[in-house]
């Protein structure tokens, strides 16, 4: 429980934004070195598919169940053992979504060295994915966001607030 929801689904509804947010992860993926763009369901799928169309990089995704019909893929798109793909999601908070997806990456014989997501909320996810051997890239930190939200209003200060204390409870349990 944290004393703000931010909800990214919603993206989807607004085109000219989910492109400036595709956009934003462009400076970390160009670093990086990877085969395929793996996205992560639900949230993931609008803003990895915008980014493949803005940057020419392939895309997959890990199905959230299979189906027992058709081709019964557990890994939609094509690709071949050994790639190594960059995980795309909207936000990290435990990695929890990450590890799963991370698991069923690497049993399909792809290889995962790094994630991108758009907000880190600053509660373990980063820690934890290092502690595996994993890199957590983040456009931006909760932090990052409510120092914007401050400078322009708007969030009230008491949100602010509460998030900043918060935070400091979840980094230090």
């Amino acid at each position: 429980q944290s004393p703000i929801y931010i909800d990214l689904r919603k993206l989807v509804s607004y085109p000219d934004l989910l492109t400036q947010v595709a956009e934003a992860y462009l400076p970390i993926l160009r670093r990086l070195s990877f085969d395929r763009l793996a996205a992560i369901p639900y949230a993931a799928l609008p803003i990895a598919v915008t980014i493949g169309l803005h940057s020419g990089w392939p895309l997959l995704y890990p199905r959230k169940e299979t189906k027992p019909y058709g081709t019964q893929a557990e890994i939609e798109g094509d690709y071949a053992r050994g790639e190594v793909v960059v995980v795309i999601d909207d936000l990290t908070t435990t990695a929890g979504s990450k590890f799963e997806t991370i698991a069923r990456l690497s049993a399909a014989g792809l290889q995962v060295k790094d994630i991108v997501v758009l907000i880190d909320r600053q509660s373990g996810a980063k820690e934890a994915l290092d502690q595996a051997g994993y890199r957590l890239h983040a456009v931006f930190s909760l932090n990052d966001l409510l120092d914007i939200w401050e400078a322009d209003s708007r969030v009230s200060s008491e949100r602010i607030k509460a998030v900043r204390i918060w935070l400091k409870g979840a980094a230090n349990p």
